[in-house]
């Protein structure tokens, strides 16, 4: 062997070495990259979630009213009057949870069904599709309080145009749209769905059009029909989607107040009063920090209990399927 094919792994090893040194010190310089980019995320997280959540917890577990100089300490005791009869708030805390639960029963299905019947014609391609997109989204950019004050004009039982229209039709007597149940139900249920639905079609047509259109064309190539098509390709596409719709819808349902406070004031006999709409009652108005929050971390505990069994159920579906 000679001396030069001896050399050789010697001269290559140092140039080796030179290559990988660069790599080396970008890979170690890099790993704190993506911390930085959470960085700004996690400094509004704590400062606008995380402290105030802990704060909360400390105020919950004493008799609080921030214009008193003191705040003395109850411990649970604003946790167990919930769930004790004959108590101050145990009794409308409850009601105001099933007002929630009619509410979010009520609206759910319609807010995760007819945006996908949306969505679904949306994604077909025909003059016009993209006016009619911004069309159904519109809603959603108005705020709760545009919303509010146009559907109480729109819905009053003596002056409203709803009602004058339907009479104008040959409907003699005036529907208590916010006055009455079943029909302020029905009013707020429907002023929601036309508010929101634009949002959850958008985030289906994004999921439609992440489905390859070679499955499609493989279940034409099968003789499949159109239910069959959207049964075996499109619903297991949208699994995720769906998952996701759903949460958010449930949660943001369980969380309704404007539009029962702007329409309805909770009524009739506070029966349309929500939880959040009478735990602000009690925090703003009866000066009841302590109570209110102890009525939040229990409602937040049941919108988490009810996400998670959620999760379980798609998962369950998933697994069978």
């Amino acid at each position: 062997m000679s001396a030069t094919s001896l050399n050789e792994p010697a001269a290559r090893a140092p140039g080796a070495r030179a290559a990988r040194r660069p790599r080396k010190r970008i890979r170690t310089a890099g790993r704190g990259t993506p911390y930085l980019f959470l960085l700004p995320y996690a400094v509004l997280f704590i400062g606008f979630i995380g402290i105030p959540a802990i704060y909360g917890i400390w105020i919950s577990l004493h008799d609080y009213d921030y214009l008193l100089p003191h705040q003395p300490w109850v411990g649970l005791k604003n946790y167990t009057a919930l769930f004790q009869s004959g108590s101050r708030d145990g009794a409308d805390f409850w009601q105001s949870m099933q007002a929630t639960l009619i509410f979010t029963v009520a609206s759910v299905p319609f807010l995760v069904i007819v945006p996908l019947a949306v969505a679904l014609l949306l994604n077909r391609k025909f003059p016009g599709r993209t006016f009619f997109r911004a069309v159904f989204f519109t809603p959603f950019v108005l705020g709760v309080a545009v919303v509010g004050v146009l559907f109480r004009f729109l819905l009053d039982p003596n002056i409203g145009v709803v009602n004058q229209y339907l009479h104008d039709a040959g409907v003699e007597r005036n529907i208590p749209w916010i006055t009455q149940l079943p029909w302020a139900w029905i009013s707020l249920v429907s002023m929601t769905v036309w508010w929101t639905l634009g949002f959850n079609a958008i985030i289906y047509l994004a999921g439609l059009q992440d489905i390859s259109p070679e499955l499609y064309d493989a279940a034409d190539v099968d003789g499949a029909g159109p239910w069959q098509k959207f049964r075996s390709v499109t619903l297991p596409g949208l699994r995720p989607v769906m998952l996701f719709v759903t949460t958010v819808t449930i949660l943001s349902s369980a969380n309704m107040f404007g539009q029962a406070l702007l329409v309805t004031n909770g009524a009739p006999a506070n029966e349309t009063r929500t939880a959040v709409f009478f735990i602000s009652q009690v925090g703003l108005r009866q000066y009841r920090q302590g109570a209110a929050a102890a009525m939040s971390y229990i409602f937040a505990i049941i919108l988490v209990i009810i996400s998670l069994i959620n999760f379980r159920l798609f998962r369950t579906t998933q697994e069978k399927s």
